[in-house]
């Protein structure tokens, strides 16, 4: 991966090595049980939060609104509720760690950024939910994650084709989006392919084989989030919970491709996989 840096309100933040991000699920209904909040009580947040930071989160990602397929719809109001609860309980543990809102409301990152102390925001949908967003980001000045997505959560499974083949489609797509934010001078910009969004599984692993040029084609940061998805636990026939060895495998294989950062569920597991990999390049590049 290739050193760069963000501007977390006004803090400069240097990354000279792949980064782990951590998921906080302020949720009763993702898709991985394991990272559920059922009353997103706020002890319940705090343990977790608590956990992210002691096994090595170096950013943490904040969700109060599930976008798997058939997640229940969630109100500005109660999503905010949930993002303050979730932001605010990591805030309550470390001061400094870069805290992520995983959002598609513009609304919810304003009010994330201005009011909670957030520093990055996380758009599942690229600015496709919600045509304030782009100028949102502008106007707040902070880093943007811009994940590719065709359509809605309950849609995005019918949207799968790609007459030129997905890695050419979902370059096209996002490199239009990334003008778009350049011309509203928007200049931090980490890209996130959006494994398990409008893919088929098949898709999905051609993305991951063709990260080294999306990345080279796209010059921006890559995250890369496949924290057992469904591309592992469907393709080989067991649950999300019986996926973190599969997880592994594709994380490592993204460090590989190039990615900057990779969003987990598992976030001990991923520093070690860091670390592995950062060994074994190492030792490559000195062979």
């Amino acid at each position: 991966m290739k050193r760069f840096s963000l501007n977390l309100r006004g803090r400069i933040f240097d990354v000279d090595h792949p980064l782990v991000m951590g998921i906080l699920n302020v949720t009763p209904d993702s898709f991985y049980p394991g990272s559920r909040t059922p009353l997103c009580a706020s002890d319940d947040i705090r343990r977790r939060a608590a956990e992210l930071l002691e096994q090595g989160a170096d950013i943490i990602d904040v969700g109060g609104y599930s976008t798997r397929p058939g997640a229940e719809v969630v109100s500005v109001q109660e999503e905010l509720r949930r993002i303050e609860t979730g932001v605010g309980a990591v805030r309550e543990l470390s001061s400094d760690i870069p805290v992520s809102i995983d959002t598609f409301r513009s609304e919810v990152a304003r009010e994330g950024v201005l009011n909670m102390s957030a520093d990055i925001i996380n758009d599942v949908s690229g600015g496709l939910l919600d045509n304030k967003m782009f100028d949102t980001v502008a106007s707040l000045s902070v880093p943007y994650i811009l994940m590719h997505m065709r359509g809605t959560p309950d849609s995005m499974t019918r949207l799968t084709d790609y007459p030129q083949g997905v890695v050419a489609g979902v370059a096209a797509e996002l490199s239009g989006k990334l003008r778009e934010l350049s011309l509203r001078g928007v200049s931090d910009v980490i890209v996130d392919p959006g494994f398990g969004f409008a893919k088929t599984a098949g898709q999905n692993y051609e993305l991951m084989a063709a990260l080294p040029g999306l990345e080279r084609l796209l010059g921006r940061p890559m995250l890369v989030g496949v924290s057992r998805k469904s591309m592992i636990y469907k393709s080989l026939g067991i649950t999300p919970a019986e996926a973190l060895p599969g997880t592994t495998a594709l994380n490592v294989l993204a460090l590989e491709g190039g990615a900057s950062i990779l969003r987990v569920h598992d976030v001990a597991e991923a520093v070690q996989a860091v670390k592995v990999w950062e060994l074994f390049d190492e030792a490559r590049v000195t062979f």
